[in-house]
């Protein structure tokens, strides 16, 4: 599972840095949020997807893999 954080619609509210207790998200230098892995820990993406839905602006999404 990948994720990814639209720039334009994050408020830097914080709730997915809290919630995935920094380890999926961290801020970057402008305070937003952003994605600081590639992939999401296998035991981790439930918490991910929380993070998604919980997601006041709606800025996070899940990268889907393109199919082969």
């Amino acid at each position: 599972m990948k994720v990814n954080v639209i720039k334009d619609k994050c408020i830097g509210c914080g709730n997915c840095v809290s919630l995935t207790e920094g380890e999926i998200f961290d801020f970057n230098e402008e305070g937003l949020a952003e994605a600081i892995v590639d992939v999401v820990p296998e035991d981790l993406e439930d918490t991910a997807k929380d993070a998604i839905v919980q997601c006041p602006t709606e800025a996070i999404e899940e990268v889907k893999e393109e199919e082969k």
